[in-house]
């Protein structure tokens, strides 16, 4: 979600001129709702957002009007239309032409899901998937977004950080116990981050959801800078971090390569994810 005091609340020094403070307040408001806040009432949305209910109020107003947002008695929800925004990067950035043959390659050899993620504040945003998985557990379909720190993904976006950039996610963050394996304090997750970046692999149990193990690696631009990341992931119980990496790492690192070489081809792509 985005962190709107963290933006509208900047001096002027910190913020361009051009900064539109209403744009920002109606995005934060689109970006609150999510599976467990599918529905909620004006306070609701002001309390999540930190906004006054007035203000929210208008945001919200301008948004349905907009067909972004829609209203039944007292609690908003979001509209069919506010696909349309993840459909236009979808398809603009060539993720179906460049990403999803990869993911499809690597399911169709080693069955389960594939996923292709990038690094926005503390989360991992998931851009690309593919899965034979129809289990009930926590979905990475396309747009979704969970802490870095709970997946494999996003610990490899993490360890690709400059030490600065890294030092300050270390101090800002606050893991949640997502499962009872999730690791909650700082140090122990700077302590697996620098693991993963001297491996240049991560793989993670049970983090993100029950039944979930994951391997994942760095996908990389031409300067060797992470960008984006990529995993392969299956049952818990049936695979183990072991198997994964003796059997699938390096096809991940092969598919990885490709998927680099792919977007260095397709700028607009590299700077859709690498930003």
């Amino acid at each position: 979600m985005l962190e709107l005091n963290d933006v509208t609340q900047k001096n002027d020094a910190q913020r361009p001129s051009e900064f539109v403070e209403a744009l920002a307040k109606g995005l934060a408001i689109l970006e609150c709702f999510d599976a467990t806040h599918a529905e909620m009432t004006l306070s609701e949305v002001a309390r999540r957002v930190g906004l006054t209910p007035a203000a929210a109020r208008r945001s919200l107003i301008t948004l349905q009007t907009l067909g972004y947002v829609g209203q039944k008695d007292k609690r908003f929800h979001l509209r069919p239309r506010i696909m349309s925004l993840g459909s236009t990067f979808y398809f603009s950035a060539g993720i179906g032409e460049v990403l999803q043959p990869n993911l499809r390659s690597l399911v169709e050899q080693f069955g389960d899901a594939s996923s292709v993620g990038t690094l926005d504040g503390h989360d991992v945003i998931y851009i690309a998937h593919y899965s034979v998985q129809r289990a009930r557990r926590a979905a990475a379909v396309v747009g979704a977004r969970y802490a870095a720190c709970a997946t494999s993904l996003g610990r490899v976006l993490l360890a690709g950080l400059p030490d600065s950039a890294l030092d300050a996610y270390i101090a800002s963050v606050k893991p949640e116990a997502i499962t009872s394996r999730s690791i909650t304090d700082p140090c122990q997750l700077r302590r697996e981050i620098m693991d993963v970046r001297d491996k240049g692999y991560s793989t993670t149990v049970d983090q993100l959801d029950y039944g979930i193990t994951a391997l994942a690696v760095p996908i990389r631009d031409l300067e060797g800078r992470t960008i984006a990341a990529l995993n392969t992931s299956g049952y818990t119980g049936r695979i183990t971090p072991e198997s994964l990496v003796e059997e699938r790492l390096p096809s991940l690192r092969e598919a990885a390569s490709h998927i680099a070489h792919e977007i260095n081809r397709y700028p607009i792509l590299q700077s859709m994810i690498g930003t």
